[in-house]
């Protein structure tokens, strides 16, 4: 599994590949129940989930305090983020928004075991009271003029939101300029080579 990306996992401590990989056996011993991840991409959950979270956590900036994961799932890519977190960043508060129970009771469990510290919040993005995360993060959740909504709910003036897009981000983005003022740049993503992650900020509606 990690042989393939050395470049991804080389400077991670071996405590942090041990919690990937104890991470990895509870997806697989929770999925058939609840659906975490499709079963096609179970074997390739690695280069598909984990360095795919992994580069978002690389983006972001260095002074982040409060990061909050919107529509977590199976946890990609908040709970990776708080794994790394313990070794690279200690003391980065980690949010997991996810309204669907099992997968939130899913994510308590793991980030348990995993012995990582991550607020889990069973609550709907839209509805749940403003959290003022420094960052805001969302893979696969909606289409970029819905998460900019979400984003300039929870996130504190001056934040930033990572968003990882694939082949349609030019059509959102074009979109989401129909509604909402922002900046925003691209950088290609290391595990797609369609995709980019989006870094935005300065949310605000037209």
């Amino acid at each position: 599994m990690i042989a393939s990306f050395p470049d991804e996992w080389a400077n991670v401590s071996r405590e942090t590949i041990e919690r990937l990989e104890l991470y990895e056996s509870l997806i697989r011993k929770w999925n058939p129940k609840i659906n975490l991840v499709s079963p096609g991409s179970l074997g390739v959950l690695w280069p598909r989930h984990f360095a795919d979270s992994a580069q978002v956590f690389q983006m972001a900036p260095p002074s982040v305090a409060h990061w909050a994961d919107l529509g977590s799932g199976g946890g990609f890519p908040g709970l990776v983020i708080a794994i790394l977190a313990a070794e690279a960043k200690p003391g980065l508060r980690m949010t997991l928004v996810e309204s669907d129970q099992r997968k939130a009771a899913f994510l308590a469990a793991a980030a348990h075991r995993l012995g990582v510290d991550a607020d889990i919040l069973a609550q709907r993005i839209e509805t749940l009271p403003p959290l003022g995360a420094d960052v805001v993060s969302a893979r696969a959740v909606a289409p970029l003029d819905t998460l900019l909504g979400y984003a300039g709910r929870h996130l504190a003036p001056g934040g930033v939101a990572l968003f990882p897009k694939g082949a349609t981000v030019e059509a959102e983005l074009a979109r989401a300029l129909e509604h909402w003022r922002f900046s925003y740049q691209k950088r290609p993503s290391k595990t797609d080579a369609r995709g980019v992650v989006l870094i935005i900020g300065g949310i605000s509606r037209v």
